[in-house]
């Protein structure tokens, strides 16, 4: 059975609570902007390990202005979590790396936050836990499927 128009509106409706709950507790995490960057360099590092990262490309990824990303690396930098060195193929750009403390510190941001939904669910049954990832995961893929196709009409 295909679900009601009130079936969709109340999933929507909880889904956007949680998206914005979310959001809302990620700000408020002191070091989330030096997660979000370290996290794609950690991705960088696992999936393309041959491929240069510019400050552009950490831009470009987050959605995020350059000026906001150069303020992170230096940050990182000083922390010994990145370096950064000058692109030989332009040098006006550089090249950021992750470094061995900064791939700990991603690893111990990762858990942090991994202990937050461990507290989220410590009274759920394990299959519950299951099923709603398994859920979500099959939301985002039918959501990846339609696109921006509706926002056309």
């Amino acid at each position: 059975m295909r679900p009601s128009r009130d079936d969709v509106a109340r999933l929507a409706f909880a889904v956007n609570t949680v998206a914005a709950g979310v959001e809302r507790a990620r700000r408020r995490i002191p070091e989330a902007a030096s997660l979000a960057v370290l996290q794609v360099l950690g991705w960088a590092d696992r999936e393309v390990p041959d491929k240069a990262v510019r400050p552009s490309d950490l831009a470009s990824a987050l959605e995020v202005h350059r000026s906001a990303i150069t303020h992170q690396l230096k940050t990182l930098q000083q922390a010994g979590h990145v370096t950064l060195t000058t692109d030989p193929a332009d040098r006006r750009s550089s090249i950021v790396t992750l470094t061995d403390s900064g791939r700990h510190e991603l690893d111990r941001l990762a858990e942090q936050g991994l202990d937050r939904f461990t507290a989220f669910v410590a009274d759920w049954d394990a299959a519950d836990v299951r099923t709603l990832a398994d859920l979500l995961t099959r939301f985002e893929e039918s959501k990846a499927r339609v696109g921006d196709t509706h926002l056309d009409r």
